[in-house]
């Protein structure tokens, strides 16, 4: 009997189980026990998943419709070693949301773990599907349980606000890979992606063929948080529940760019031009890095801080990918795990401050939270990972990507990667010294930036030190991370799973013909450099000391920074203006660019 349905059947039936049990018992508890023990299970499936995948991909046929002469009638699931394991990344991260969510949330609302689990299964049948409006659906139910979680406090107008920016930005986006998924279907007659891709094989890339490949990419680079269609996302980190932003930033906003690499690879990887698509992609991505970094540097209210530091690590991913080369597709894999772990920890962290102080304004709790130091201390180290230092999962995936680069001829990208690394580690290691330790003024240079939302209905009154179990799942997150960049059999799993993605030959011929191709050829191990990396987080702590200690940030050298940067930084705030209008209409934008770049070049 396969597993491959498990994880998504599993998550499925235990929502509606919980659902039913949300109105015939009380016992709270009942429903933490069994949430947890939900997620546990997708992981343990997940994790043999893997280990089976790694001997060959698995497809298993729904209903046991297997392709008729060549042509796929039913749906699949397609499990090699890259979707398998953005799938237990996304169970391992729900385990740790859940576990957090034991003690934070001391009046836990109707259908929270349902909602959660609800989010579990569309990330599973996302990242395990093989057909293209398979991947829709869960694309959408994804949607819903997030929309849900983000306007969890629907007696406040903030969530309501977010939850509706983030409803209205992905009900548009969803329309784009409708709209694509149309088009696809009407020049290849089957939706599966092994099918769609064989249809297209040698064909010229017309206008239709173009157009329906931007419609997905933009669909999907929203869900990824990528310039231009990314400002829902700190609209919905900063008022969504903490656990639900361990998701958001760690899983949901990389499986919007898999599908976009996913799709390339499988579907349109011969007939597109990968030289200009490379360029176009890259562009893409390292405009959403830089933006985010610097827009991470502006904030004081710590969920949009990392919520911007998200979209700035979602840009280097996007550059990873851009590349469209095995070895920096190895290293995107990994940078995703071990930035993924890393920023569930950051949240996992916050939502420690919103336990105690019900409060995530820097300013506001700069230097109350000195009693707190053991996460202090997990605090700054997760802000150090951020920045890529060895041996954490960021920094061996990054320095893959930038060797990667460099080699490809793409010199400018590694030091863009190191600075846009340097201003997001930078701050968060910046908030961390002036909450944690009192390091700094109470008033920050980012001072001017709002910071909203009141967080104290998120928890209950709170006495006494942290409650272990919130801080286990911090600890857990960090440790993990460091087995992604310490253990050399996860860079030969990643190694694997790049040589797999990549192979749409092997792909097509294992879905349509049942006929597995040998096993790609494992490449030789990278050694990431460490010197740089080093450099990049000592200038993660330069920034984050020029905003906390003595210096050119102070009295009139203070002044006369912002003098020269206001102009800037009143453009950048002006541009993320909360307004729902404006994010639509810079999503139209972002989409005619794309259009008319695919029309002239392709």
């Amino acid at each position: 009997m396969s597993l491959a349905p498990f994880p998504v059947i599993t998550a499925l039936f235990m929502a509606a189980l919980l659902a039913a049990l949300e109105q015939l018992s009380s016992r709270r508890r009942l429903l933490d026990v069994l949430s947890l023990a939900t997620a546990m299970a997708v992981a343990i499936f997940d994790w043999q998943l893997l280990d089976a995948s790694l001997a060959g991909t698995i497809v298993y046929w729904f209903g046991d419709w297997k392709p008729m002469g060549g042509f796929p009638v039913g749906i699949a699931f397609v499990i090699d070693p890259a979707s398998a394991g953005l799938a237990l990344l996304s169970a391992l991260l729900t385990l740790a949301a859940l576990l957090f969510s034991w003690h934070h949330f001391h009046a836990v609302r109707t259908y929270y773990h349902t909602l959660m689990l609800l989010f579990l299964a569309s990330l599973q049948g996302f990242a395990l599907t093989g057909d293209l409006f398979n991947m829709f659906v869960f694309f959408e139910l994804m949607g819903v349980a997030a929309y849900a979680l983000t306007g969890y406090k629907i007696e406040e107008s903030g969530p309501l606000e977010g939850a509706l920016n983030f409803a209205v930005m992905n009900s548009v986006a969803g329309l784009m890979v409708l709209l694509g998924i149309a088009l696809l279907y009407a020049l290849t007659g089957g939706l599966n992606l092994a099918w769609a891709g064989a249809a297209l094989s040698g064909k010229p890339a017309g206008t239709a063929v173009s157009a329906a490949f931007i419609l997905l990419a933009v669909g999907f680079l929203t869900k990824g948080a990528v310039l231009p269609f990314h400002f829902w996302l700190p609209d919905a980190h900063s008022v969504a529940p903490t656990p639900a932003s361990v998701l958001f930033s760690g899983i949901m906003v990389q499986l919007g760019l898999y599908a976009v690499a996913r799709i390339y690879w499988v579907v349109f990887s011969t007939t597109l031009d990968p030289d200009l698509l490379r360029q176009m992609l890259l562009g893409f991505g390292v405009a959403t890095a830089l933006v985010g970094g610097v827009m991470a540097c502006l904030q004081r209210h710590l969920k949009r801080l990392l919520a911007y530091s998200t979209v700035s690590h979602s840009g280097m991913m996007l550059a990873g990918m851009a590349l469209l080369d095995r070895r920096a597709l190895q290293g995107t894999l990994l940078y995703i795990a071990g930035h993924g772990l890393v920023k569930g920890a950051l949240f996992i962290g916050t939502g420690v401050l919103v336990y105690h102080h019900r409060s995530v304004d820097e300013k506001e709790l700069h230097g109350r939270c000195r009693h707190l130091r053991v996460t202090g201390v997990l605090f700054c180290v997760a802000g150090l990972a951020l920045s890529g230092l060895p041996p954490f999962g960021t920094w061996t995936g990054k320095g893959i990507i930038k060797e990667t680069a460099s080699d490809l001829g793409y010199q400018f990208l590694p030091p863009l990667l190191s600075l846009c690394s340097a201003l997001t580690a930078g701050a968060v290691l910046r908030a961390a010294g002036g909450i944690f330790f009192g390091l700094g003024h109470s008033d920050p240079f980012s001072s001017s930036a709002p910071a909203t939302g009141e967080e104290g209905s998120e928890t209950g009154h709170s006495r006494g030190p942290t409650p272990r179990i919130m801080l286990v799942p911090l600890g857990l997150l960090l440790v993990a991370s460091l087995g992604v960049g310490m253990l050399p059999q996860v860079q030969q799993v990643a190694d694997q799973a790049a040589g797999r993605f990549i192979d749409r030959a092997a792909y097509q011929a294992l879905v349509l013909q049942g006929t597995p191709l040998p096993l790609p050829r494992p490449a030789p191990q990278a050694r990431p450099g460490v010197t740089v990396s080093f450099v990049t987080t000592a200038a993660a702590l330069v920034v984050a000391a020029l905003f906390l200690g003595p210096g050119p940030l102070r009295g009139r050298g203070r002044e006369s920074v912002k003098v020269l940067l206001r102009g800037p930084v009143r453009l950048l705030r002006r541009v993320h203006s909360g307004y729902i209008g404006d994010y639509v209409t810079w999503f139209i934008c972002g989409t005619g660019i794309m259009m008319a770049l695919a029309q002239f070049w392709f």
